[in-house]
């Protein structure tokens, strides 16, 4: 083995998995990735069933530029890959009966809709934007691609200049509503921090950079589904020379002196490694996967993380073109805070939940036989709660109902194909901690350092990487994630 050459075992395949792998591959490293399931990919795996074909996680293509940034660490670009297509308008959000907003593509069109909604908010909806793309360009480039392993990554002092600018410790409702009073203006603008698994008084208004990532930067669609993005890091990786194992659950990591000297997967093969790298669930891979002295967190910490929402998922096939949707629907014509309140402050199934419809076929025909129609619903709830089939079914029948009638027409008796999925299933397929669907929430006390750290403190060549450390929960984090944690495992092998 030449020398810097390192044996190194990636745990799981997802978008952090995957980049962490081929990040590793292109320093000259022997990099095996094993995978749980029978397919790539982790939550964003696809599948396919009586001629539809379903992305089972990731549905929202944001800051096409995180994945541009990817692509070209290995002197490519995603149009090597699949073909992107901006959604104009990029979402459709119903507010109740007859009553709905289309958010388009445009700036100047975006600045009428928030005039015609609330006088002079266009003017604020410019101001407001302009900040969040000094946060934007500050928190992409300055804070995510940072470790989170000292204090002393933060002492840049265009960070420390920028701090109150930034807002990390300014709510983003409040800072929302000091631009705008307009109740649907303001559920637009909350809208996109929902990914961030927090409610907006909780969360830092830093992440306002959020709306820039949405209203400028584009909602996109990858022809061909989202699982084209899989595909594309895959082949990236194999051109680095990953390796890649399928139905390969790992059942152990062995420990000796302090080190990660072996894998063991249920199957009872034994694989070598310099490096381990968890890219699974993080709370499976410490709590379960080593043995109870090499645990870096205690059973207590991990019972106060609050974790962002699991959700209820339903993939349909609809034998009719459906009418009154568009890509992403979001449906707001409930209470907002009571939902968040029975996510966040009392775990229940909610009472009169918000829920998302996404309709891929409108834009790519592939995704649905001829004629048809692929619907996605989402409905978000909190993480640890029970869920059973007759659960389901209520849900299922509430959305619909509610569907149905603010679009005005039946679809029921249309659906050929359902499907539900829910936390027992992210569990069994993932291993999710609390059946969590995105990760950590983004609360100020677990942002950066304060989240579980990207490196074991007491297996010194055992890492973690994914949406339950830094940067946080989401497509475009994940990506970002496998790199910081590449870069540390490469700082760390050049030291030693």
């Amino acid at each position: 083995m030449k020398k810097g050459k390192r044996k190194i075992v990636v745990i799981g395949s997802g978008f952090a998995g995957l980049s962490v792998a081929s990040c590793l591959a292109k320093e000259g490293h022997d990099v095996l990735v094993l995978e749980k399931n029978g397919s790539f990919g982790g939550r964003a795996r696809s599948y396919s069933a009586e001629g539809f074909t379903f992305d089972m996680g990731p549905s929202w293509y944001w800051m096409p530029d995180v994945f541009e940034s990817y692509f070209a660490h290995f002197g490519r670009k995603a149009s090597d890959f699949y073909d992107l297509v901006r959604l104009d308008p990029s979402y459709r959000v119903f507010f109740g009966q007859d009553d709905k907003v289309d958010l388009p593509a445009g700036q100047e069109a975006q600045k009428a809709l928030f005039e015609g909604l609330e006088p002079g908010s266009g003017a604020q909806l410019e101001k407001f934007i302009d900040e969040a793309a000094y946060k934007y360009e500050v928190g992409m480039r300055d804070l995510v691609y940072k470790p989170g392993r000292s204090l002393w990554e933060f002492a840049d002092m265009r960070v420390v200049k920028g701090v109150f600018r930034l807002q990390l410790f300014r709510s983003f409702a409040r800072h929302v509503r000091n631009y705008f009073s307009n109740p649907k203006l303001i559920k637009l603008m909350e809208f996109p921090v929902l990914f961030l698994g927090a409610k907006p008084d909780a969360t830092p208004a830093l992440y306002s950079l959020m709306n820039y990532a949405d209203m400028q930067l584009g909602t996109w669609y990858p022809m061909g589904g989202m699982y084209k993005i899989v595909e594309a890091m895959v082949s990236v990786a194999e051109a680095q020379g990953v390796r890649f194992q399928t139905n390969a659950e790992v059942a152990e990591i062995r420990v000796q002196d302090g080190l990660a000297r072996e894998v063991l997967l249920k199957d009872g093969t034994v694989i070598p490694a310099d490096v381990v790298v968890g890219a699974a669930d993080y709370h499976h891979v410490e709590q379960h996967l080593l043995p109870a002295a090499a645990r870096t967190y205690s059973p207590s910490y991990w019972k106060k993380r609050v974790m962002a929402p699991s959700c209820l998922l339903f993939y349909i096939g609809v034998n009719r073109r459906l009418s009154g949707l568009e890509h992403h629907n979001l449906f707001f014509d409930t209470d907002f805070e009571q939902h968040a309140k029975e996510i966040y402050d009392h775990p229940q199934w909610p009472s009169a939940p918000l829920f998302y419809a996404c309709v891929p076929s409108i834009t790519d025909p592939s995704t649905a036989p001829e004629g048809m129609e692929n619907l996605f619903l989402l409905i978000p709830v909190a993480p640890g709660i029970a869920d059973t089939e007759e659960i389901h079914e209520k849900y299922y029948d509430m959305v619909m109902d509610r569907l149905e009638k603010l679009t005005g027409q039946d679809v029921r008796a249309h659906v050929v194909y359902k499907r539900a999925y829910a936390h027992t299933d992210f569990v069994s397929d993932y291993h999710a901690f609390r059946g969590n669907a995105y990760g950590l929430a983004n609360v100020l006390r677990q942002t950066a350092l304060l989240k579980p750290s990207i490196k074991s403190k007491k297996v010194s060549n055992l890492y973690y990487t994914g949406q339950l450390t830094v940067p946080g929960p989401g497509v475009p984090p994940s990506l970002i994630s496998g790199r910081v944690v590449a870069k540390a495992i490469q700082e760390d092998l050049t030291i030693a």
